[in-house]
């Protein structure tokens, strides 16, 4: 068996040991009998997963005890609509920062429920970076401020967070959670699509602040009220039972071997640390985006020569770096280095790039 170094923005790589005994425990589930796919989601087995997933989460990201978790399903972009209409509820405006395609799609989603006014936006320079805030320029009325923290398709994340005060910070993390600590109490929600560093596609986690919750506006179906999934314990009706599985083995991981967030961090750190390291000397390759904002999950770069991005993404998925094509809006390369990924993945990446360049240079 040969395996590729997938360097996809989602779904992902996901860590080798926990596919390992996803894969022993495919028939058999601890004894069980059954496999995780087949078995009730109102058994007790069932019941251990799930409350094991919440724990270990709770746990590794310090969440805060007046936080709800909740396992849902519809990706991150049902979150588009479920925010507004569960946070959209009093004065009935929010803020948004656009920094990418995602954060434009949850402005416009929001808009059709209330004002979302926006405060600044990196589209002028193809969101190559993140747009300095002028708080004055904040609606010191909005029932919300929005970002997206990561940028999967332009490679931005935040390092500094907007300061809003009594208006609740709402962020997508949905390429950013898990690869470093983050500071839950700052934020009144925080939402991600599983599938870029926690599991695979099919799961959204939100994590909401407890007062927030109970408010939804009269339109809200039911099943987009987080109140009737908090009530539910996120068994409402049937969730995405073997998602939450392979996220409970993903964390289990994440806390034993990785040995936690700031482990997380050090390793990401390192690795994104050598690709930049390598695209910022090259003559051939470089990034796209500013120096300061750079994430350090999702790392764009380009050639120059649309022939030469083509004939890069050709050769380096029959070298075994697959899944590198940059996304069809912005086109070049783009490298996600997910918590899964090795050092060692990025060090051979770097290593096919330098020769490339010096065949194609």
């Amino acid at each position: 068996m040969k395996r590729v170094y997938n360097f996809s923005a989602g779904p992902s790589v996901l860590p080798e040991s926990v596919l390992r005994r996803a894969a022993d425990e495919m028939m058999d589930y601890q004894g069980s009998g059954q496999s995780v796919m087949e078995m009730s989601h109102r058994s007790k087995v069932y019941e251990g997963i799930i409350g094991s997933a919440e724990s270990l989460l709770r746990e590794i990201m310090g969440i805060p005890s007046n936080y709800k978790v909740l396992f849902l399903q519809g990706g991150a972009s049902s979150q588009f609509a479920m925010v507004p209409m569960n946070l959209m509820n009093k004065n009935h405006k929010a803020d948004f920062v656009i920094t990418g395609q995602w954060a434009t799609k949850a402005q416009k989603e929001a808009a059709r429920y209330g004002e979302a006014h926006i405060v600044a936006s990196s589209k002028d320079k193809t969101f190559t970076y993140i747009p300095d805030l002028d708080p004055s320029t904040f609606s010191k009325d909005a029932d919300y401020f929005h970002i997206c923290m990561n940028n999967t398709i332009y490679g931005t994340r935040y390092t500094k967070l907007p300061e809003t005060g009594d208006v609740p910070l709402v962020a997508d993390i949905s390429s950013c959670i898990l690869s470093e600590p983050i500071d839950v109490s700052k934020f009144g929600l925080l939402y991600a699509g599983a599938q870029k560093n926690m599991a695979p596609a099919g799961l959204t986690v939100v994590i909401v602040r407890e007062d927030l919750i109970g408010n939804a506006m009269d339109i809200t179906p039911t099943m987009f009220n987080y109140q009737i999934h908090a009530d539910n314990g996120s068994m409402y009706n049937t969730p995405p039972c073997y998602t939450i599985y392979m996220c409970m083995l993903v964390l289990e991981w994440l806390k034993n071997e990785i040995g936690g967030l700031e482990k997380m961090k050090a390793i990401n750190e390192k690795k994104a640390g050598i690709l930049y390291d390598f695209l910022d000397q090259s003559s051939l390759f470089h990034g796209t985006v500013v120096k300061k904002d750079r994430s350090l999950m999702n790392v764009p770069f380009v050639t120059g020569s649309d022939e030469l991005d083509a004939k890069f993404v050709k050769e380096s998925a029959a070298a075994g770096f697959v899944n590198l094509k940059g996304h069809r809006t912005v086109g070049g390369m783009r490298a996600s280095i997910y918590n899964a990924m090795p050092v060692e993945g990025v060090e051979k990446l770097v290593a096919f790039m330098s020769d490339f360049e010096k065949n194609n240079g």
